[in-house]
């Protein structure tokens, strides 16, 4: 099978997703390589457009995700990872999910509880 990985300038957009409850976890970007690792290894590697480089998904934190699945959209330029959250949070916030704000008549709240300190976990 081959992702059209042209179509994004060489990266595809992908939603990881908790496996067993379908919370929406993140959203990252994959290149080929990190595709390829991802189907290699059963780990979550992405390409981090900051970094400019593979990012294996909790390497430094220790939240790795176990892919249980994965889905892939009509156009073939879209995946969705369905993941086995390990140490509970996706988010470099400390955040369960990404997506741990909602808007409500124009402003922002935050709707989670940490998981953990990010100062902490990624102390330099």
């Amino acid at each position: 099978m081959k992702l059209d990985f042209e179509k994004g300038e060489g990266l595809i957009p992908v939603v990881a997703q908790d496996y067993e409850t379908n919370d929406v976890l993140m959203l990252a970007y994959m290149n080929r390589e990190a595709w390829l690792k991802t189907l290699e290894t059963g780990r979550a590697t992405y390409w981090s457009r900051s970094r400019e480089s593979l990012w294996i998904k909790g390497e430094t934190s220790g939240n790795i995700q176990i892919v249980r699945e994965i889905l892939v959209d009509c156009d073939l330029d879209t995946v969705v990872l369905k993941v086995d959250q390990v140490g509970g949070a996706a988010c470099h916030m400390g955040y369960r999910s990404c997506f741990y704000r909602r808007v409500t008549n124009g402003e922002m709240e935050i709707i989670s509880e940490r998981v953990f300190d990010p100062e902490e976990v990624y102390k330099k």
